[in-house]
């Protein structure tokens, strides 16, 4: 009873984690939509979580020591996300929308999926996989009416979007790893610290011309604090505590939500950048289901 009470917790901590995120995408669209400065916003982003992740878990005495041999993983999970994840995200909204980006990073589950059977042996269900395809198909119908993709565009998804994809996945499996030996709080504390260690460089030859009168306005401050401390202390806790409890598939399925959540707060925040259609509602319903078969099905370990 008390583990069935554990997952149920986890998995509404990871619906609350992909409601923010999906969200997320929405505030970046408006800060890149806005000409503000990326490297500008993502370092003040990565430092406010990693001050604030230091003060709270001091507080809290939370922030566990490292053990010997450790720090390079820590180093790993910084360069997956924040630092590689981020890269990709924003850029490929800026190229393309923060809409079509969610769609991309939808597609984790399945390269989890992949990635489990080579490294972990799992011999994966015809019902699992087909699962993470509808859950795929339901995504491609809700942007089938999306306009023909330009040249930019291509660029955001081919390019950039699959560095975020590419990320996740390492932040996922080291995450994995962390999580039996430190607490979330310490996983995070060390994984904003090694991405504003990364991306300082750029913050320093691309970011500073970035720190203009308009930066400093109240729409630009209010949406990097919502992604520093609800998007990224917050959520990142939250999804580490997931995986802990449900493994980097299983939660990672969560992310086929995010472009249902970012599209309909656009849809709410901005009118006029999203249409709900049949076609679009169609695809909700997939996706929903396709979630929902893969968190209902267990895959057996190959015996070596």
């Amino acid at each position: 009873m008390m583990e069935r009470k554990g997952l149920w917790k986890a998995y509404i901590l990871a619906i609350v984690s992909i409601t923010a995120w999906g969200f997320s995408f929405v505030w970046e669209d408006f800060l890149i939509k806005n000409n503000v400065e990326i490297f500008t916003f993502i370092f003040e982003r990565m430092i406010l979580a990693a001050v604030i992740m230091w003060i709270a878990g001091g507080i809290l005495g939370k922030i566990q020591k490292i053990q010997k041999g450790d720090m390079k993983w820590m180093f790993l999970l910084g360069f997956g996300e924040p630092f590689i994840y981020f890269l990709g995200e924003n850029f490929g909204i800026k190229y393309t929308s923060g809409v079509m980006a969610a769609i991309i990073i939808a597609t984790i589950p399945l390269f989890c999926t992949v990635v489990d059977r080579i490294l972990y042996k799992f011999r994966l269900s015809l019902t699992k996989v087909l699962g993470c395809l509808l859950s795929l198909l339901g995504i491609a119908l809700f942007m089938m009416e999306k306009a023909g993709a330009g040249s930019s565009q291509l660029k955001g998804i081919l390019l950039l979007l699959f560095f975020a994809v590419g990320g996740a996945l390492i932040y996922g499996y080291v995450t994995n790893k962390m999580i039996s030996r430190y607490n979330p709080m310490t996983i995070v504390t060390y994984q904003f610290s090694f991405g504003a260690l990364l991306f300082l460089p750029f913050f320093l030859i691309f970011g500073l011309k970035g720190l203009t009168p308009e930066f400093f306005s109240m729409p630009v401050q209010s949406k990097i604090m919502a992604l520093a401390v609800l998007c990224s202390c917050v959520c990142f806790g939250l999804w580490a505590f997931c995986t802990g409890k449900l493994g980097v598939t299983r939660v990672n399925i969560f992310s086929a939500l995010i472009p249902l959540v970012s599209a309909t707060a656009s849809y709410f925040l901005y009118p006029g950048q999203e249409t709900f259609t049949l076609l679009k509602i169609v695809g909700i319903v997939l996706t929903i289901m396709g979630v929902i078969i893969v968190q209902i099905v267990k895959d057996k370990q190959i015996q070596s």
